[in-house]
This record gives structure tokens, C-alpha cells and sequence, in this order.
């Protein structure tokens, strides 16, 4: 006898926000309701039809099966905040599920590669032998397609993805063509696209949402938190207008520097304030962590090396343009004046890390953590 388990994820929830219905959902009665239910309350829901192709699974599979095997399908519901929350609510209701019915081997069945990241979690407790995903057949025509755009428009999940890039493009073109000499700003596209492609690309977007969650939960914290968001809004627009200002008037020059030495000029002058904006940024992550209880004193320990990464930027900064003016002097003394306050900062760093694994340890032991 082989006990199999047919399972659809819905990980963001769209079953308990527009059906409320909440998960685990066992039984093909049940799995039948709940998909028609969510069918009615939101007919182009994808989910939908993954639940269906869950239902069409589990017969095809329990009528080609052996007379005393057993089938059964669930739905895991997750949470609206896709993450570590809803992971964890898949987790806790598959946990649920394999106690009630304890299947030998287990079939997934998804709508895409949002539910398919959860697999490794499931896996981790049944066997998966198949995993099928149910795609949906679509308009190839102009106007389908028209449409499907203006849906993934309207939709909150693509809304900020796709409008926010595209408007900040369209801002700096408009601003390139009205403000005279606007070349530099469009020259600032790239930048931009730029820091947005590195911003995906180290994930940056799931640490803002997790520092807005943050915000919310915590209404006293997310004041001050917010004020030194726009503190470090602020430095940052200062350092741009800094090193603009640092760049025309060295080339409003009689000789202007050469080029590296020109961007050498323009880091040196920018540098502070992009600093302190990093440190303003730091500090409103601090009072976010304390105010939950979540410090762990990694965010001193990333202060400490923010003023490190000053003092040898500065340091190197000066170095670098003495050199190129062949003032330079190599000795023990000028060596010395020059980067004294990077070695300090590096034994202020270091002492700080020190002090902070000594807390952790403590607090391991004693059971009391920062920020409680």
C-alpha cells in the first residue's frame, strides 16, 4: 500500500484574502470548494487553476493506482508577506498535514516559480517524486497582450516594479530637456539604471521590505527611523551637489585638472557626506532592531567599519592627488600624519568587535538578549 499526498502551495495567501479561507485544506470536497470559491471571488486568479490541476492530478492518480492505495490532496496556505512568515506557515500546516494522513511519497503541483521556491522547505519533510506546473493558455494577440500588460500594471506585486524604474527614466529625460544644460541629468541615467540593476542583484529590495515591515510594527521606532531616512536622503543630495560644485569650479579653471585627478577632487569633496549618509542609514536600522528587540550589536560593529572605510578613503584620497601633483613625500612621518586616523579607526573597530562578541557570548548564556 502506497500513501500519496497531491499538494498546492498558495504561498502569498490569495485564498484567505479574497476567499478567507484558511489552510491546511484536506479532502477533495474541500479542495474543490475552496477553489471554487476563490474562482468566484477572483476569476483570473492563477491559483486557481493550479488548484484544479491539483484535483485533476489526484483522480488521474487514484485511478490508475492500485485498489488499496490511498490519495490525498491538501492546499498550504502562507501569508501575504511573502518571506520568512509565510515559509514558515507553509511549513507549520505540511507538518500538520503529514501527522493527519502520513504519506509515503508526495506530489507538487505549482503556477510558478514564486510557490516553486518553497520546494526545498517541503522536501525537507516528504519525498517529493513530481513536481507539475500548470500554465495557462493565453491570447497571442496584440490586444491579448495589451491586456495582460495593463493587468500586470494594476497589479500591487508588478505595480512598483515596473512603474517606478520606467517614471524615474521619463523624469530625468523631461528634466535633460527643460533645464538648461541638462545634459549632466541625462548623463545620470545610466547611474541610475546602474544602482537599481546592483540593487536587484544583491537583493536589497527584500531588506527594504524588511525594514518597512519593521516600521509598521513598530510605530515609536519608525519616527526616528524616519527621520534619519531623510537625513541620509538629505547627505546623499548634498554629496551629489557637493561634487557637482567641486567639479565645475576645477574646470571653470585656466588649466583644469586632468581627468583621474578631476574624479579624485570630486570623491574627496563628496566624501563626507556620503558617510554620514551612510551612517544615518545605519542608525535608523539600530533604533528599528532595538525597538523590536532584534539588536544584536552587528549594526555597531558596521558603524565601526563605515568610519574605517572614512579614514582610508580620505587617507587615500589625499595620497593619491599629492601623488599625481608629484608633491608627495615618502617618509615615516608623513606616512604617519597621513593615515594615524585609519589606524585608529582599525583599533576602534577591532575593540568594538571584541566587546560585542564578549556581549554575545554572555547573553547566550544567560538568556538575555540586546534590545529586551
Amino acid at each position: 500500500m502506497t500513501r500519496t499526498l497531491v499538494l498546492s502551495v498558495d504561498r502569498d495567501d490569495d485564498l484567505g484574502k479574497k476567499a478567507g479561507i484558511r489552510g491546511p485544506i484536506v479532502g477533495r470536497k474541500e479542495v474543490l470548494t475552496a477553489a471554487l470559491r476563490l474562482g468566484i471571488a477572483d476569476p483570473e486568479e492563477s491559483d486557481t487553476n493550479a488548484i484544479l490541476g491539483a484535483l485533476h492530478l489526484h483522480d488521474q492518480l487514484k485511478e490508475s493506482g492500485e485498489s488499496n492505495d490511498a490519495v490525498e490532496i491538501a492546499v498550504l496556505t502562507g501569508d501575504e508577506r511573502v518571506g520568512v512568515r509565510s515559509d514558515r506557515a507553509v511549513a507549520q500546516q505540511l507538518e500538520e498535514v503529514i501527522e493527519k494522513f502520513q504519506p509515503d511519497r508526495g506530489v507538487m503541483v505549482t503556477d510558478g516559480a514564486e510557490d516553486e521556491s518553497i520546494l526545498p522547505i517541503i522536501q525537507s519533510r516528504l519525498n517529493i517524486d513530481h513536481v507539475q506546473k500548470i500554465i495557462v493558455r493565453q491570447s497571442k494577440g496584440i490586444e491579448g497582450t495589451y491586456y495582460y500588460i495593463v493587468k500586470a500594471i494594476e497589479d500591487e506585486k508588478w505595480r512598483m516594479k515596473l512603474l517606478v524604474p520606467l517614471s524615474v527614466f521619463l523624469i530625468l529625460i523631461g528634466l535633460g530637456l527643460i533645464v538648461p544644460n541638462g545634459g549632466i541629468i541625462i548623463g545620470l541615467m545610466p547611474l541610475f539604471i546602474g544602482i537599481y540593476l546592483m540593487a536587484k542583484g544583491l537583493g536589497a529590495e527584500q531588506h527594504l521590505n524588511r525594514v518597512m515591515r519593521d516600521m509598521r510594527e513598530n510605530a515609536d521606532a519608525a519616527f526616528v527611523s524616519s527621520i534619519l531616512w531623510a537625513a541620509m536622503v538629505f547627505f546623499s543630495l548634498f554629496a551629489i551637489a557637493e561634487g557637482l560644485r567641486v567639479y565645475s569650479s576645477n574646470m571653470s579653471l585656466s588649466t583644469p585638472p586632468g581627468g583621474l585627478e578631476i574624479v579624485l577632487l570630486v570623491l574627496q569633496g563628496a566624501l563626507t557626506w556620503i558617510v554620514l549618509s551612510f551612517l544615518t542609514l545605519a542608525l535608523s536600522l539600530l533604533v528599528l532592531r532595538m525597538k523590536r528587540g532584534t539588536f544584536s550589536g552587528r549594526t555597531v560593529q558596521v558603524i565601526a567599519f563605515g568610519i574605517v572605510i572614512w579614514t582610508i578613503c580620505s587617507a587615500g584620497l589625499k595620497m593619491a592627488l599629492q601623488v599625481l601633483d608629484s608633491t608627495y613625500i615618502l617618509d615615516p612621518p608623513t606616512l604617519w600624519e597621513d593615515w594615524d586616523q585609519a589606524l585608529g579607526a582599525l583599533v576602534i573597530f577591532w575593540a568594538v568587535r571584541v566587546i560585542v562578541s564578549s556581549i554575545n557570548e554572555r547573553q547566550e548564556t544567560s538568556g538575555h538578549y540586546w534590545g529586551i
